[in-house]
């Protein structure tokens, strides 16, 4: 029986996913844990006494004689523990690997640096305006091993957002439709080099029945893609055949699918031009996937955003508050300050700040030079970005959220916009990207007065 053991290894919502799905199999589990006091810790012993638990340090003897090591994706699989079980011949899986393995519902698969949350809650949308019972899992909020606690059996399709952690442990995922949304450089504390990055994000088109593909970033494209996959493009440029893209017409500019008029871009409530690519994107994975376009488009009109991502959060005095607390990388806080600077009158004052990740924010220079008022930078590498922002606009130093909101409060004139993208993980302050997302809403509540939409 002891070679059927599985080893959960991160005792977060991923992992009690894990155990749950396993326990009901009935097969053998350890848990183990880097932390010494994991938070569910308590919990979980009370849930499961009679499941072995190893925090802080692991009896690498009892790696080694698994049959499986189920890796959470926050815990790196270069962990030498994990690498030496690895070599002991220990299969290193993830929780998607344990879905893909007895799944029998079409999924469509999406992964990306930037975007892919708004893509994925938008192709979902777009499923249920088309008739279908769809599930939204993955990364996006909902460990995708839940959904055998619901009525799965009853759904059409499943619409899945996939980390690059979640697809490292993956082999077995068949998508029918599936997207690298683009790709930037992220996560470069996890990986040897971009290029790993960029392979362990591919791995998403592996074994797709249909690959949509960004034609303006190269490194969406990937000789991984099967030969029998058909290839759909979509991109800010004008459509050819098979492809969704943009075209003016009487001064307006519209989503087209080759020469299709679909809808104008006015029409969209999300804001800036990194979501009308994300829309494009959505119309290309949920047209591949067999969803009616007129259902796509009435769902794509209605769609509002996310939270934290681009969200308009206050409009007083000729300014716009908005709250990009999702751009946890160089590449989100890219795309927000082109996608709103390229249709403002007046310039954006920009937050920054938070655990950087050893990224570069020299790639800043020329957008923060063309777009920017200002920039107010706070956090673990504050001094870190205003050394790489130098003397470019008008800088400051802000201690706590509140101190950098009354600031952009001062700097900001009527047509601006005063946009949080911090461009860095919040886990240096806050415990996750909304919970900083909130913090900024409240302190400009606070500063503009409780009646700040107008």
């Amino acid at each position: 029986m002891h070679n059927e053991l599985h080893i959960v290894i991160g005792l977060g919502a991923t992992g009690l996913s894990c155990v749950r799905f396993l326990k009901k199999q009935q097969i053998p589990l350890v848990v183990m844990d880097t932390r010494d006091a994991p938070p569910n810790l308590a919990a979980f012993k009370e849930t499961y006494p009679e499941i072995p638990v190893f925090t802080g340090t692991w009896p690498q003897a009892t790696l080694n004689s698994a049959k499986a090591l189920v890796v959470s994706p926050g815990v790196a699989v270069s962990h030498s523990a994990i690498q030496t079980a690895k070599a002991h011949g220990v299969e290193v899986i993830g929780d998607i690997e344990l879905f893909a393995r007895v799944n029998k519902t079409p999924v469509i698969a999406i992964t990306g640096a930037n975007g892919k949350s708004t893509v994925t809650t938008l192709v979902g949308e777009m499923a249920k305006q088309a008739g279908k019972k769809v599930a939204v899992i993955g990364n996006i909020g909902t460990p995708v091993l839940d959904i055998f606690d619901n009525d799965f059996f009853e759904l059409d399709l499943i619409v899945m957002e996939l980390s690059s952690f979640q697809l490292e442990t993956t082999y077995q995922l068949k998508p029918l439709a599936a997207t690298v949304l683009n790709i930037t450089p992220d996560h470069l504390d996890r990986y040897a080099d971009f290029s790993e990055y960029v392979q362990a994000k591919h791995r998403i088109y592996h074994q797709t029945q249909h690959a949509i593909i960004n034609s303006q970033d190269p490194l969406s494209n990937s000789s991984i893609i099967p030969d029998s996959a058909s290839k759909w493009y979509f991109g800010l440029t004008s459509p050819n055949q098979g492809e969704f893209g943009i075209r003016q017409k009487q001064g307006k500019m519209w989503l087209c699918f080759a020469d299709e008029w679909l809808v104008p871009t006015q029409d969209l409530k999300i804001v800036g031009a990194h979501n009308v690519a994300n829309a494009l994107s959505a119309l290309a994975l949920g047209h591949a996937a067999g969803l009616e376009m007129s259902a796509m488009l009435q769902a794509l009109k209605q769609f509002e955003g996310l939270a934290h991502r681009c969200q308009l959060v206050a409009h007083k005095h000729g300014v716009q508050w908005i709250n990009d607390s999702k751009g946890t990388n160089v590449g989100a806080c890219t795309a927000a300050i082109e996608g709103i600077g390229q249709q403002l009158s007046g310039k954006i004052v920009l937050l920054l700040g938070g655990d950087g990740k050893g990224a570069d924010f020299s790639t800043l220079i020329p957008l923060v030079k063309q777009y920017c008022r200002g920039i107010i930078v706070m956090g673990k590498d504050a001094a870190i970005i205003l050394k790489s922002l130098d003397n470019i606009v008008n800088a400051a130093l802000a201690q706590t959220m509140e101190q950098a909101v009354l600031l952009a409060n001062r700097w900001a004139k009527s047509g601006d916009v005063v946009l949080l993208s911090p461009a860095c993980s919040s886990l240096d302050q806050y415990q996750h990207f909304a919970h900083r997302g909130d913090v900024y809403m409240d302190c400009v509540q606070q500063v503009l007065g409780h009646h700040a939409p107008e």
